[in-house]
């Protein structure tokens, strides 16, 4: 099955990080975002990736020309330039590296994307979250509930740790986590191809125009996880998502 990673934002609200590589590339344990997500949706063999890119999109093309000479060890005759890999390690992805334009919303980016999907039913996340879904059976949901789109609900994660009070009195600190309330979009989506009947171009919205009017149509389902999500909205998130990945990382399941 093919997994379209929505990779052309501007990640304003990361501006720290993004004047320089697009969100995507923001590294996580030394290792950019994107490879992460990839390397979890492999983990459940879907290995056949779409990146609809836009914003410093070359970037992201030189990561993954290059990637077997990062990613491996390597040896180099400088007479004839032959250059030998030692080790037989290897990811086994296809990744398609699609510019879908500079300045096109995410519903446009996708359409652009529809001469590579045909008519197949795919798998659809955003480059800049991190989960422990079970992508098998978020798959398996959305075909037993046969709607057009299935979206992931998650929990959003709390931005500041909390307090237990008693009266006027602390009794207890806990660390910022996610509510226990509350659904939101987490991406991790499942679409079927009539999908591409709702997109009008560049400027369409795949949030607020599309999967609001699939939802009028009782389109969409929503496949609830209420277990770890994170995305990497700003500098405060990505030093969280750090921490998490020095402690284990509940996502890094290979």
């Amino acid at each position: 099955m093919k997994v379209v990673i929505l990779a052309g934002g501007l990640g304003t609200r990361l501006s720290e990080e993004t004047v320089i590589h697009p969100k995507p590339m923001v590294e996580i344990g030394n290792r950019p975002i994107i490879w992460h997500i990839l390397k979890y949706y492999s983990m459940f063999n879907f290995n056949n990736f779409y990146v609809a890119l836009g914003y410093r999109g070359e970037v992201i093309k030189r990561y993954f020309m290059d990637y077997q000479i990062y990613d491996r060890n390597i040896k180099i005759n400088l007479t004839d330039n032959q250059l030998d890999f030692l080790d037989s390690k290897v990811d086994d992805w296809t990744i398609h590296l699609i510019d879908t334009g500079f300045s096109t919303n995410t519903g446009g980016r996708l359409k652009r994307l529809q001469p590579y999907l045909q008519s197949e039913t795919f798998m659809l996340t955003y480059g800049d979250g991190v989960s422990t879904v079970d992508l098998r059976a978020l798959l398996d949901f959305h075909k037993l509930h046969g709607r057009m789109v299935t979206i992931t609900a998650v929990h959003p994660p709390a931005r500041f740790g909390g307090l237990d009070l008693e009266g006027d009195v602390v009794i207890n600190f806990f660390e910022k986590s996610q509510i226990r309330e509350g659904w939101i979009n987490g991406g991790f989506m499942v679409l079927n191809p009539e999908i591409f009947d709702y997109i009008e171009g560049d400027e369409t919205i795949l949030e607020a125009d599309v999967l609001e009017r699939l939802t009028a149509e009782r389109q969409v389902c929503a496949y609830r996880h209420p277990y770890f999500w994170q995305c990497m909205d700003t500098l405060r998130d990505k030093r969280y998502l750090e921490e998490l990945w020095a402690a284990g990382a509940p996502w890094k399941i290979w």
